[in-house]
């Protein structure tokens, strides 16, 4: 086992900041590489409060906001106007960054594209739904409406 200091959010192993236990094979071939984590050293401690300083800058600020923000985002259909197909299939996928930029370009607010979550890879045109989640206890659900370019 090797001590890594995660610098993203990894799903199912922690925030940024915490130091954990991971088998070798994974820090060595994908964490580290990927820049998810780096190794854990004697000097890593002062890393480690950085990396939780900007992890709390990042986070929406109060309850409220991200209450609030919950609200907008789940009362408001997000357009989404993309490349298709005659069909209807995309050329592509949308992707987290795509919703991100759909959602302040709607003025609901700012959403970063790590909390967003797809149930699936949205390959065509029609209503679809992305969870967020804007703080730890937090989440909203989106409805995302993905209509062809003309």
């Amino acid at each position: 086992m090797s001590k890594v200091i995660l610098t993203h959010e990894v799903t199912g192993l922690g925030q940024p900041g915490d130091v954990i236990d991971v088998k070798n094979g994974y820090a060595r071939n994908y964490l580290i590489p990927q820049g998810f984590a780096v190794s854990w050293s004697r000097g890593g401690e002062k890393q480690v409060e950085q990396i939780k300083a900007a992890r709390v800058a990042r986070e929406h600020a109060t309850i409220e906001e991200a209450q609030d923000l919950k609200s907008k985002l789940e009362a408001t259909k997000v357009k989404l106007t993309v490349k298709a197909g005659a069909e209807g299939r995309l050329f592509g996928s949308v992707k987290t960054g795509d919703i991100a930029d759909a959602v302040a370009a709607a003025g609901i607010g700012s959403v970063d594209k790590r909390k967003i979550e797809l149930s699936g890879a949205i390959k065509a045109v029609g209503e679809h739904e992305a969870t967020v989640r804007l703080r730890d206890d937090i989440t909203a659900t989106i409805t995302l409406q993905v209509v062809a370019a003309k």
